[in-house]
């Protein structure tokens, strides 16, 4: 057989059903083979950049490694999806193919060094010289893939390798690393009874769940362990998910994007502070003010990568490990008096504050104003999503709503939000991810009008794959973020520079790709999701809203700059 049967031979025996990609002339010797393999669907985009979104989204939804392909002209343009998933720590597998070996200097058309562009977003980069390498290259990127600190892998391909002859094909395969985590490691043993004794001793201790969490699919240990020490826990916003914010314990998301005025400070008022596969990132943290970088409080962190752990705060224990296997651990540890948080004065009171929020929220929700308040849009879509969805979230308007006010009722991995790096153009390739993922789920795509520039030609992906997918719009005319960053920030004279769009006709582009369209700019119009949900053809909705400068959403930083500028916002 050539490399290319060989690669595809070794992609089939990892059980991969999908591959996100696009067409080139230096990747046709592996779709010439590609045909004799029906098991393993391509599944074509209109774009390089949302290949590796869609794989990403993927890997999340799937606990497999998401896999794109693009040709060598394309190699570029998997950038931004390859930084956040690496940032993210995303198992992602980047095929690239690429001029022929040894014309990198000749300037041939397409060629650049590939593996100096994917070096700095990816845990290896590897170029097949040797037809006889494939099947240990993918045993490779599938192992680091999947283990440690999960993360992307690239392997670049060229032209002429493609068809050459693989001579002895060793197509074994390494089974453990089809799915993530491939290995539990657990923190080192004295440690966590380190930890167990200093929880256990806490009088306001509190839990943070990152996105490690989700990836080690470690939330049923987490409510326990959250239950035995009386931990009120919050997620960061990567994290959301990770612990059911139904749960009594729940505190929501914690931070700069999600967090409240109640997390954030139950969170700064513990006196020890367990963090749980977060690498205590700026956004988790309100910039390290949350729980204060040179406070009191006492830190235990759980991490799988030693980057990671203990890289910011000032540490008392540090456990390496897999988040779900060193909860274990300590769950199997003999606690002497667990705490009743059931009958504890400071879960009561939080309990009480919490149903407080909960009012001023569903004032918030009732509002009759137009444009519709975000709030009352998040609670309708809680009201009419089925119990089976898969949302991803643009940020901006969506992300920041969605994860203060939409409230998950159970664990696990529902909601995608692309907040290691943050860039446009996430949520409608995400969601086309997680609709190939989750094809009998319920998906929705949040999306601003900023994103939807850079990835409107998905809407003929989306028609094409069909499937109860759907696209909710958010239309403010302009880069609403930016404008409330030049507001509260530097004042009104910045706020339109560079920021505002031109009217567009955003129903007229969805019908035009074949998509059931409609719009929302009043909160009677919120029935229409309902009948979007249940729809089992792909959906688009406009949202008409006002941009953050006009409605400031919960930042911390912002309210309390718009306090003082008397600017209406939302706490």
């Amino acid at each position: 057989m050539n490399a290319a049967r060989a690669l595809l031979e070794m992609l089939k025996g990892y059980d991969v059903q999908h591959v996100f990609g696009l067409p080139g002339e230096t990747t046709l010797p592996l779709y010439k083979e590609w045909l004799d393999f029906p098991e393993i669907e391509h599944v074509m985009a209109r774009d390089e950049r949302s290949t590796a979104f869609m794989a990403d989204v993927y890997a999340r939804f799937t606990s497999k490694p998401g896999l794109c392909e693009a040709p060598s002209v394309g190699s570029t343009h998997l950038m931004p999806g390859m930084a956040e998933a690496y940032k993210a720590s995303i198992p992602v597998i980047a095929i690239t193919s690429d001029i022929p070996l040894h014309l990198e200097r000749w300037n041939m058309l397409t060629g650049i060094d590939q593996e100096a562009l994917f070096k700095g977003v990816s845990k290896e980069t590897i170029t097949v010289t040797n037809p006889q390498e494939i099947p240990s290259i993918v045993r490779r990127a599938f192992r680091m893939a999947t283990t440690g600190r999960p993360g992307p892998i690239h392997i670049r391909l060229p032209h002429d390798v493609q068809s050459m002859e693989v001579e002895f094909p060793r197509l074994h395969i390494q089974k453990d690393f089809i799915h993530y985590p491939g290995h539990r490691p657990s923190a080192q043993k004295d440690k966590i009874v380190e930890a167990v004794k200093l929880l256990g001793r806490a009088e306001r201790p509190v839990m943070v769940l990152g996105q490690g969490v989700l990836l080690s699919r470690a939330w049923d240990e987490s409510v326990e362990v959250a239950e035995l020490f009386a931990m009120p826990t919050g997620t960061t916003i990567n994290g959301k998910g990770a612990f059911p914010e139904s749960h009594p314990l729940s505190i929501g998301v914690i931070g700069a994007r999600g967090g409240t005025s109640l997390s954030n400070r139950v969170l700064c008022e513990a006196d020890v502070v367990f963090f749980v596969g977060t690498n205590t990132d700026s956004a988790g943290t309100d910039k390290w003010t949350c729980p204060p970088l040179d406070g009191p409080q006492k830190i235990i962190h759980l991490d799988i990568s030693e980057t990671h752990a203990g890289n910011v705060y000032p540490t008392e224990v540090l456990l390496i490990g897999d988040a779900k296997a060193t909860l274990k651990e300590i769950l199997d540890l003999e606690v002497l008096n667990p705490k009743k948080w059931s009958e504890l004065t400071r879960i009561d009171q939080l309990l009480k504050e919490k149903e407080e929020q909960l009012a001023y929220v569903t004032d918030l929700a009732c509002s009759g104003e137009e444009p519709i308040h975000p709030v009352c849009l998040v609670k309708g879509i809680e009201k009419f999503l089925p119990d089976d969805y898969a949302m991803i979230m643009d940020v901006g308007t969506a992300a920041i709503y969605t994860s203060t006010f939409f409230k998950t009722k159970k664990p696990g991995r529902q909601m995608a939000y692309n907040f290691a790096m943050g860039a446009l153009g996430f949520a409608i390739p995400g969601a086309i991810g997680a609709r190939v993922a989750r094809p009998n789920s319920c998906v929705v795509g949040l999306v601003g009008d900023g994103s939807f520039g850079l990835t409107v030609g998905e809407l003929e992906t989306v028609k094409r794959l069909g499937g109860n997918l759907n696209l909710i719009v958010f239309n403010n005319s302009s880069y609403g973020w930016i404008k409330a960053e030049w507001l509260l920030s530097h004042g009104q004279k910045y706020v339109d520079f560079a920021t505002n769009f031109n009217q567009v006709d955003y129903m007229k582009i969805a019908e035009g790709y074949g998509l059931d369209a409609y719009r929302i700019s009043k909160p009677t119009d919120l029935e229409v999701l309902k009948e979007a949900f249940n729809n089992p053809n792909p959906s688009f909705i406009e949202v008409v809203s006002k941009p953050e400068n006009e409605l400031v959403p919960p930042v911390p930083k912002w309210i309390n700059s718009a306090e003082k500028k008397g600017i209406r916002y939302i706490k």
